[in-house]
């Protein structure tokens, strides 16, 4: 029973980590209609800020956070800008595959400054455990868990609220017309843009706490994953995106702990396509009709 817990929470934590990157993927997917497989590089480059910020510049772990958000955020804004802004009228698969080799440069550049070993990310949350009974909680699961509802609940807030969030609601629907009623499309974009690579900046502070060791290619898997879990939810749908990672980790620790490791990214992926037989607009999206 308390191995059944433990694997649980553990699932939790992971799952959390997920959704906060799956929240960024489904922001950019939902406005502006492309997937950013970039996403999950931005990630690492926003840990490596970090272990630069904190190990060589041996600034406090607040100011390198605020550091590694600014230059995801930053990198986000100039990907959109120079690779995916001119291919704004081009096919779909022209978008994917341009996504696709912004990710392999962002990993060979990672690769040429900071080398192929692994990094060890500083130490930044100082959170005491918490115990119920035979049962220990990290404290680092729990404010995971915790920043994730909050920038879910944020987020939602944002779109349905404010005055951007109505213009990325109406970029999302139709871009020709929101430019008609006086939408910049282009910065609705940029700004959908900027979020998403925050989120990811977020992620990574969290993923380094969790996992502790960064490569060049550390964004890749959890961000496939990510991906798999915004679409389990329902691509474009930020409830959707956070219900997603959630169960992914579940099910992901729950195959590693009762089946076995090999087995459980294959079992992962295995019930994302049940899931998309059964219902395939996820488990909180909604069939979209196109006009012909």
């Amino acid at each position: 029973m308390i191995q059944l817990v433990e694997t649980l929470i553990s699932g939790l934590t992971l799952g959390s980590i997920y959704a906060l990157i799956a929240l960024g993927y489904t922001m950019v997917y939902g406005i502006a209609k492309m997937l950013n497989f970039a996403h999950g590089d931005i990630i690492m480059i926003g840990a490596y800020a970090v272990i630069v910020s904190v190990a060589t510049l041996r600034l406090p772990a607040v100011v390198a956070i605020l550091i590694s958000v600014a230059v995801c955020t930053l990198l986000g804004v100039t990907i959109e800008f120079l690779a995916y802004r001119p291919l704004r009228q081009s096919p779909p698969l022209t978008v994917l595959i341009t996504a696709i080799g912004v990710s392999y440069l962002l990993q060979n550049v990672a690769l040429l400054i900071f080398g192929s070993e692994q990094k060890s990310t500083p130490r930044m949350f100082q959170i005491p455990d918490l115990k119920l009974g035979a049962v220990t909680i990290s404290g680092v699961a729990l404010l995971t868990l915790g920043v994730t509802a909050v920038i879910m609940i944020a987020l939602t807030l944002f779109i349905n609220k404010t005055r951007m969030g109505k213009a990325m609601r109406a970029v999302s629907e139709d871009k020709e017309a929101a430019e008609l009623m006086g939408i910049s499309v282009n910065k609705t974009i940029t700004v959908t843009f900027a979020i998403g690579s925050a989120l990811a900046a977020v992620a990574s502070i969290f993923f380094g706490a969790t996992y502790v060791y960064i490569k060049p290619t550390t964004g890749s898997m959890p961000g496939i994953k990510a991906f798999t879990a915004a679409v389990f939810g329902g691509i474009g749908s930020v409830p959707g995106a956070m219900l997603g990672g959630i169960l992914l980790g579940v099910l992901e620790q729950l195959s590693k702990t009762y089946i076995s490791t090999l087995w459980s990214d294959a079992i992962v992926f295995g019930v994302l396509v049940l899931v998309l037989v059964v219902k395939p607009s996820g488990l909180l999206g909604k069939t979209v009709r196109e006009k012909v």
